[in-house]
């Protein structure tokens, strides 16, 4: 059951249906009241006109995308499959990213490179400025860059603290120039920023990647800082936490198997086209933000360190 509420409100919805009406303050269900399946408040307005909103179209829609290697890969392809508009970023592997480009360009409005260090402020921006002048506006961050640095207690020092700290502040840079620009678009929902994770980050740390995932507790932390202070601008801000997925090229094809069946649940690896599925979901979205979505087979279940 719907009830109005006295005072100021904004939008009422009900059986999936346009309403136009008169506002009556103080009417409830039980009253004069509307059977419905979902509030959103009403304006102070003598009438009022709602419609239902239902998932965000990708089609056409800008997004810059960073880090572009394996899951990043399987990602811009879901997302040209959806018509979205993409600027693959690189450092320094031209080669790799216009490769990529080639490949999405068949399904993708259009696909552009940029070029830049996401650590650097200045980069940061200019890659957003770009991306967002070559497609047209940007409604989309997705930056999956990570690197996956072991370094055993014995071997800690700053430098390793500083590297991998270097991860989590390209995350806040770009989110903080993408959202910028995305404060430009026409609401209610302007932009969709989605960040990387890691299933540990949160409270199930394992050995041997103390700096790793502590940048990674930097950017979970950072997911629901920034959804909370961009919430006002009608700006959406998610992570992914993958466990084991896709076999590193050092790692053997039978250690690798040995391991992701030691330490999932599920006994299999991450899904890299899950994690691209999920990414697509969120940026549909219009209600999810602050979240971070685990795909990690079951692993954060196993517990702290296990299998190590």
């Amino acid at each position: 059951m719907v009830w109005w509420a006295r005072g100021v409100a904004r939008f009422a919805c009900y059986n999936e249906r346009i309403a136009t009406g008169a506002h009556r303050e103080g009417c409830g269900a039980h009253g004069r009241g509307v059977r419905g399946a979902r509030l959103i408040v009403i304006t102070r307005a003598q009438r009022f006109h709602v419609q239902v909103v239902g998932l965000l179209k990708l089609n056409g829609r800008g997004a810059l995308l960073v880090g572009t290697r394996r899951i990043g890969a399987v990602v811009a392809q879901r997302l040209a499959r959806e018509g979205v508009a993409l600027a693959i970023a690189y450092r320094s592997s031209r080669a790799e990213a216009e490769s990529l480009r080639e490949s999405v360009a068949q399904s993708s409005p259009k696909a552009v490179v940029v070029q830049g260090d996401v650590s650097v402020e200045a980069d940061a921006q200019r890659m957003v400025g770009e991306a967002a002048d070559a497609l047209g506006g940007l409604s989309f961050l997705v930056n999956l860059a990570s690197d996956f640095p072991r370094t055993p207690y014995e071997e800690l020092d700053g430098a390793s603290w500083d590297r991998a700290m270097g991860t989590a502040r390209g995350s806040y840079l770009l989110a903080l120039a993408a959202s910028r620009q995305m404060r430009r678009n026409p609401g209610p929902t302007r932009g969709h920023i989605v960040l990387f994770s890691d299933w540990a980050a949160r409270e199930t740390p394992y050995r041997g990647y103390l700096p790793y995932l502590t940048a990674k507790a930097a950017v979970d932390f950072m997911t629901r800082a920034f959804a909370m202070e961009l919430a006002p601008h009608g700006i959406l801000v998610n992570a992914v936490a993958p466990g084991p997925t896709m076999r590193p090229p050092d790692v053997a094809p039978e250690a690798w198997a040995r391991l992701v069946k030691r330490q999932t649940p599920l006994g299999r690896e991450s899904s890299s086209d899950e994690i691209a599925e999920v990414i697509v979901t969120l940026l549909k979205s219009e209600t999810i933000t602050g979240e971070t979505v685990r795909i990690d087979a079951g692993r954060h279940l196993a517990g702290p360190g296990a299998g190590e």
